[in-house]
């Protein structure tokens, strides 16, 4: 562990030179440019922690003051509110700081006691780095990013996509059409089916800290009401399953619910069908009701809308969140047992 951080690091400082010495811009990484390098995967933006390794609470540094063996601090781990303490230099905020900034911070706080301090800081541990993985892969859980990897090399890390017995054939569980990798609460347009079953590996992504990426299943059989209704979530799906059914079931709409109309998603993320359906119609049998399929999405909206576009993002970000808070509240015990 200790090596990997240290080459990571030295990796970073040749990567910080070789760009200041290159007038060209850097190049865009998102999936849609279909920009592809050597190592199966796509490139990396400017901003990331390949280029500028910043500390974070959980990183372990070891401390040297040069000349002053006998005052060598090794093993020091940043404390979760991001400060850490050398000698006389206490409580100093390193969280967001890369190594020399964190050195000079160090050497300010010591330059009433000491003249001249020459602080060295080398990294022993990484552990403010970390991503989280969850559905249906074999090791889920939240994993530190200890070295730099792909979404592949995370899944596949993860133990690969868990599979299951159907009529004597082994299958995966995984749902690619509606599993999500989400950045700083966005989920990105990476098409799981094209990545993982097709090779596209256009799509094949780096992972920065704090990704979130959920491989859904693909043995659920419910359907998802979300908006302005009573009880938002899925719902097992029934024979008789529909749009007004299915939002009675919910509870119903609440006060601020536009029941004009009501969207339903079907389909994938990146390829979704959408259908427009009016409540007040159905209700005043000048309509028939629609019918719900497995996995579909009902959204309640809570203003007007036109187009179904405008309230698409809305639905599926809905989803999004229930997924993943769905996952977490059936497979997680509680801190506090009953």
């Amino acid at each position: 562990m200790k090596s990997g951080f240290i080459m990571l690091i030295l990796q970073v400082c040749s990567w910080g030179l070789l760009m200041a010495q290159s007038d060209a811009p850097a190049k865009p990484t998102h999936p849609a440019s279909g920009g592809y390098v050597p190592g199966n995967k796509t490139t990396t933006t400017a901003t990331s922690w390949r280029n500028r390794y910043e500390l974070g609470p959980g990183d372990v540094i070891n401390f040297s003051l040069f000349g002053r063996p006998e005052l060598d601090r090794p093993g020091f781990r940043i404390a979760p509110d991001g400060t850490i303490s050398f000698l006389q230099a206490q409580n100093i905020k390193v969280t967001g700081l890369t190594l020399d900034e964190a050195r000079l911070a160090i050497e300010q706080g010591l330059s009433s006691h000491f003249r001249s301090p020459r602080v060295i800081i080398t990294p022993q541990e990484i552990g403010s780095k970390r991503f989280t993985i969850l559905g249906k892969v074999t090791d889920k859980g939240v994993v530190t990013l200890d070295r730099p990897i792909t979404l592949v090399e995370a899944v596949a890390n993860a133990g690969g996509i868990e599979t299951g017995l159907f009529e004597g054939n082994t299958v995966e569980l995984a749902d690619y059409d509606r599993s999500f990798i989400s950045r700083h609460n966005q989920r990105l347009p990476i098409d799981f089916r094209k990545l993982l079953s097709e090779g596209d590996m256009s799509l094949n992504i780096d992972i920065e800290p704090n990704d979130f990426i959920f491989i859904a299943s693909n043995i659920s059989n419910n359907y998802y009401v979300f908006g302005a209704v009573t009880t938002p979530g899925g719902q097992g799906l029934t024979p008789d399953a529909s749009v007004v059914a299915a939002i009675t079931r919910r509870g119903g709409m609440t006060e601020r619910a536009w029941s004009d109309k009501i969207l339903v998603v079907r389909g994938s993320f990146t390829k979704p069908k959408t259908f427009v359906v009016n409540v007040k119609n159905i209700l005043a049998a000048k309509e028939q009701d629609f019918k719900l399929e497995p996995k579909d999405i009902v959204y309640v909206a809570e203003r007007p809308w036109i187009e179904a576009e405008d309230i698409l993002k809305d639905a599926l970000s809905a989803f999004v969140t229930s997924a993943t808070t769905s996952w977490v509240t059936t497979h997680v015990p509680p801190l506090i047992n009953p």
